[in-house]
């Protein structure tokens, strides 16, 4: 018993471990804040995967061509654009199982990745670190948030920007109501397929960027298992939150912190069963849903289609 505590203490006072945990938090929450708008307006967007995992192919392809991991953000986003547009006009236009179309867009996604990546092999690279002067030297914590590399401090601007745009814009009551109660949203003159539509395009280009951040600020390269399934995480975190942004960003952050314990168990030396440690992430996830998703209430009209003139 005193050995098991003693690991605790090791591995929560690791400075690795906020390190490695802020920079997975990072990652779901570039995902999860665009899938909590998608959710809000109404739709599951099962998707997400595919958009990170076609965003982190474009952008290594885009830093392969020109060099610039600036530009490479730009191909980033135009390639979780490129799935959330199909996602969007399948579901939202051409009322197809908005279900059926995000799994097939995953598995298309992963293959038509795979296959190119064998075919360019993109060569890509980690960007460098800034160091923001006082709040890095933040004891246990200051290197996990004030410390990273560059890519990572997008997000600080993405999260409010979310919140600005969901909560304090008539765009972000519109796409709400129309999650609520869309047939009173269209009554008002609301079109409510479009607001959906945009909720998907607004996840695409988040997922972008996460494809983007996972390539260039915390893997350094390109391969086609690189997001492993941890944009149904990024959907858990949203669910787990209650729709809300601080609690996606608070599921983001316990969800990171079970990956990051998982590495740095592994950093410390401990001997741990090695199947148990890689299901570790998913198992949280897993009992993290069991226990909250039954006390926070869904949007009333998520995952529901809507045809105009039918309740």
């Amino acid at each position: 018993m005193a050995g098991l505590v003693e690991a605790i203490i090791d591995i929560f006072s690791s400075e690795s471990t906020y390190i490695n945990g802020a920079l997975f938090a990072a990652f779901l929450a570039f995902a999860a804040s665009g899938e909590l708008v998608a959710e809000r307006a109404g739709t599951l967007n099962i998707s997400v995967e595919g958009m990170l995992l076609g965003g982190a192919f474009t952008s290594a392809i885009g830093y392969h061509i020109t060099d610039s991991m600036l530009l490479a953000l730009f191909t980033g986003v135009a390639g979780g654009l490129i799935v959330a547009g199909v996602q969007a006009e399948m579901s939202h236009r051409l009322s197809a199982d908005q279900f059926v179309v995000g799994l097939t867009l995953n598995i298309l996604v992963f293959g038509l990745a795979g296959f190119l990546d064998n075919e360019i092999q993109p060569e890509t690279k980690l960007a460098g670190k800034w160091e923001i002067p006082l709040l890095s030297d933040i004891p246990i914590v200051g290197q996990a948030l004030f410390g990273q590399r560059w890519p990572f401090y997008f997000l600080y601007v993405l999260l409010p920007l979310t919140w600005w745009a969901l909560f304090r814009t008539r765009w972000g009551l519109e796409l709400r109501s129309v999650g609520e109660n869309p047939q009173s949203a269209d009554v008002s003159g609301i079109d409510v397929n479009k607001r959906r539509r945009q909720s998907i395009y607004y996840a695409g280009f988040t997922s972008g960027m996460g494809g983007w951040f996972l390539i260039f600020g915390q893997v350094g390269l390109f391969e086609d298992s690189v997001v492993g399934g941890r944009g149904f995480i990024a959907i858990a975190a949203v669910i787990f939150g209650g729709w809300t942004l601080r609690g996606t960003v608070a599921g983001c952050v316990i969800f990171a912190g079970a990956l990051s314990f998982r590495l740095s168990v592994q950093g410390l030396g401990y001997q741990v069963n090695s199947e148990l440690l890689q299901s570790l992430p998913f198992i949280v996830t897993l009992v993290g849903m069991a226990v909250f998703a039954h006390r926070v209430r869904a949007p009333a009209a998520l995952a529901q289609p809507f045809i105009r003139g039918l309740k």
